[in-house]
């Protein structure tokens, strides 16, 4: 794949490298008590110049990258008033609700947990979410730092503790089946609102899809033989819309056969989504990701597209 190989990227490489995998920040406008724990939306907030709009999102269904924190977050007080245990099964999510259940599945060796979005972050582009250490050990990437993951919303998470019971056998494991469609949702990576007003804080659904919590354990599941990274720049609904942004990035260098216009159904909705790639390795995608934002593609982010 040609993506303007002229193109330098010693500071971007410098910039990742500093940031690193564990990507969440310090926790950021918790307004719970740290006894509680209410069920919060969450209030807009700002990071690093990007302002984030956490909402309601029971249909949330991504595909990504997915880094991991523990040793220096270990602890310390999450985003909703918790206190963070690097071996318990939690994550941190940009605008979900907390405290809510999610699927992370890994794409690249079918390992499959629940955990609870309990805090903020990750902050660093191209990761849609962090787990705890020890979600990452079972999921099986702590060692890499970093997986392409499924993150699938699956209601409200009660107050218990995430801790896993036991790991499935060989045989058990063997056993298992099960499959692992995508669905890309559009960016939240939105403009800050003119006048904008903190949320107020909501109470949790009275006929929400909570249901009551099970020790989890690792289980483990078919997964596409093919999963290419890509980066999209946007999605579309109109088809025009998106034509005129591919056009743009032809100009800007890349290559006609690595840009793509890939149609996607999305709660009944079709939308059109610019992507480039496939990219074969993960530090190459961040490079390119850092490149096409530099060149004012705002909204662009890393996605995995699972097939086969």
């Amino acid at each position: 794949m040609n993506l303007n190989s002229n193109i330098k990227f010693a500071s971007v490489l410098a910039a990742i490298v500093a940031l690193s995998a564990c990507s969440t920040l310090a926790p950021i406008q918790s307004t719970s008590a740290p006894t509680g724990k209410p069920y919060k939306v969450g209030t807009p907030y700002q990071v690093r110049g990007v302002w984030y709009y956490p909402k309601e999102q029971p249909t949330y269904d991504e595909t990504g990258l997915a880094s991991w924190y523990g040793p220096n977050f270990h602890g310390k007080s999450t985003a909703n008033g918790e206190t963070f245990n690097q071996n318990e099964l939690t994550a941190a999510h940009r605008t979900l609700p907390m405290p809510v259940k999610v699927r992370v599945t890994n794409l690249e060796n079918g390992k499959q947990v629940v955990l609870k979005v309990n805090d903020r972050g990750p902050f660093v582009h191209g990761r849609i979410i962090d787990v705890s250490k020890h979600a990452a050990e079972l999921l099986g990437f702590k060692n890499k730092g970093t997986a392409k993951v499924r993150v699938e919303y699956l209601g409200l998470a009660n107050q218990e503790t995430f801790k896993i019971a036991k790991a499935k056998t060989e045989k058990e494991n063997r056993q298992a089946f099960g499959s692992a469609p995508v669905a890309v949702i559009a960016s939240t990576e939105l403009a800050p609102p003119v006048g904008a007003k903190a949320a107020p804080e909501i109470p949790a659904p009275r006929n929400g899809p909570a249901v009551t919590f099970e020790q989890p354990e690792v289980t483990v599941v078919s997964v596409p033989m093919q999963n290419d990274i890509y980066v999209q720049t946007g999605a579309f609904q109109i088809y025009e819309n998106a034509l005129l942004s591919k056009s743009r990035l032809l100009q800007q260098g890349y290559d006609s056969e690595a840009v793509r216009v890939q149609p996607v159904d999305i709660n009944g909705a079709r939308f059109y989504r610019v992507q480039v790639g496939p990219i074969m390795t993960i530090p190459e995608a961040d490079q390119t990701l850092a490149q096409i934002l530099s060149r004012g593609h705002a909204g662009a982010r890393i996605v995995v597209d699972a097939q086969g």
